[in-house]
């Protein structure tokens, strides 16, 4: 397994129209092996006024991958071996609700999980761990992109709860109804595995949930299609890059004051002298900050 020579502290997963982060200084491009397979593309790790951030596409850079086809483990654990500590998600999501509009911006708290085909975890193969994750993201840094993005301009709902569908095809009306009635507030189709491995990694998350449409409820605007999707998605573009980009500055070389980096302190239950080698050396980056786990790997 290579070992990447570059580090960064703060990591960028951008979605659907937004394949790049501009201002990113002397990027260079990483490739990454990892044990779950390849992530979705090279990462492109450089410095953001000064501080350092790796960027990956989710989708990869020319959208080739479904939803289902993101390979999110790879990316968690690359963003991980990279030493990131903070990770900011930027999405597509259709809205659920009449007062969240196209073009605004959902500082997601909640998740609920409806995808049935995914790896939602590191664990297993000899290992049992069980992380709280009933607040799935990390509250300081959805603070600073809730902030970041009023302070940019754009309009931002602060908190709000995202379905997770598995998609490719957009939901049915009965879906839909179903779920505003779970009190749902956007709907999309790939941040609730990169919260949960996230959490498992000892990662901060927090995502950016850009609304592109009404979903398919909304009996008086048209139904989903794409090509609404991406006029918002590009309107949407520049102010995520911005309010990152402010987040980038007012966090580099700062500590995190959460409790997101202590996700993994009880939640592991087998005696790591119990665990198959191979399973330790798969999850080295993850493990490493536990005495145990490290001796074992000598």
């Amino acid at each position: 397994m290579n070992t990447p020579r570059v580090s960064a502290a703060i990591g960028v997963v951008g979605g659907s129209g937004l394949y790049g982060l501009s201002g990113l200084e002397g990027a260079r491009e990483i490739e990454i092996e990892t044990p779950f397979g390849s992530p979705s593309d090279a990462f492109r790790v450089g410095t953001l006024s000064g501080v350092r951030v790796a960027f990956l596409s989710r989708h990869g850079r020319h959208h080739e991958k479904l939803p289902g086809e993101v390979n999110y483990r790879a990316n968690l654990w690359a963003f991980k071996k990279l030493g990131v500590e903070r990770l900011i998600s930027a999405s597509a999501v259709g809205s659920l609700r009449q007062e969240i509009e196209p073009r605004h911006v959902v500082a997601v708290d909640q998740f609920i999980d409806r995808t049935r085909l995914r790896p939602t975890t590191f664990f297993g193969s000899g290992l049992v761990a069980h992380v709280s994750f009933a607040d799935p993201v990390c509250p300081e840094l959805r603070g600073h992109l809730a902030r970041a993005v009023r302070d940019q301009g754009g309009t931002i709902h602060d908190g709000g709860t995202y379905v997770c569908v598995e998609g490719p095809a957009f939901s049915t009306r009965a879906e839909s109804e179903l779920f505003r009635r779970w009190d749902a507030d956007v709907i999309g189709m790939t941040n609730y595995q990169e919260a949960r491995l996230a959490r498992e990694a000892e990662i901060c998350y927090a995502t950016l949930a850009l609304v592109t449409d009404f979903d398919c409820w909304h009996q008086e605007e048209e139904d989903v299609t794409v090509a609404g999707v991406i006029e918002n998605l590009h309107a949407n573009a520049e102010l995520a890059a911005k309010a990152i980009g402010q987040v980038v500055v007012e966090l580099g070389g700062q500590a995190a004051t959460c409790h997101c980096s202590q996700a993994l302190k009880d939640a592991i239950l087998t005696p790591f002298e119990h665990v198959p080698r191979e399973t330790l050396e798969r999850l080295e980056p993850i493990l490493a900050r536990y005495r145990a786990a490290r001796r074992l790997l000598e």
